[in-house]
């Protein structure tokens, strides 16, 4: 087992753009979007936990490169009144992409908005039939 060796190739511009959706109850999506989540603001709490998490990806994942991340942006949007949808763009100039990145700032933006909202979700037995996480995927990538 080993890391790509990328020591020969020259530092590019490098862009990568992912989403994810989460499933949740309408009125939990409207808690949100009201501001009327009992831990606090999840959109800006799922948005600085993207970013955090576009800074240690290489922390996580066992053989991604450690790369400078030149910048980073978080959308959150109500996709319907039972979706809310994260896209998360990275940039970098480096020896490799950034597509991990953005992969692991939408999934853990999805998670932090599930554990806030968690309460509002689960059913009388603690379970959660209805949230769900899905559709996480690169949605377009550059290197020039």
């Amino acid at each position: 087992m080993s890391m790509v060796d990328v020591t020969e190739k020259p530092d590019v511009y490098r862009e990568a753009e992912a989403e994810g959706i989460i499933k949740l109850k309408s009125e939990t999506i409207d808690r949100i979007f009201k501001g009327m989540v009992e831990k606090g603001d999840v959109l800006t709490v799922a948005k600085v936990a993207a970013i955090q998490a576009i800074k240690k990806t290489s922390e996580i994942i066992p053989l991604c490169h450690n790369i400078p991340i030149t910048g980073a942006e978080v959308f959150i949007e109500k996709a319907s009144n039972e979706e809310v949808k994260v896209r998360v763009r990275v940039r970098t100039n480096a020896k490799t992409g950034v597509e991990m990145e953005a992969l692991t700032g939408v999934a853990v933006a999805l998670l932090s908005i599930w554990d806030m909202v968690k309460k509002y979700e689960k059913n009388a037995d603690g379970s959660y039939p209805y949230t769900e996480i899905k559709s996480i995927k690169v949605t377009y990538k550059v290197k020039k």
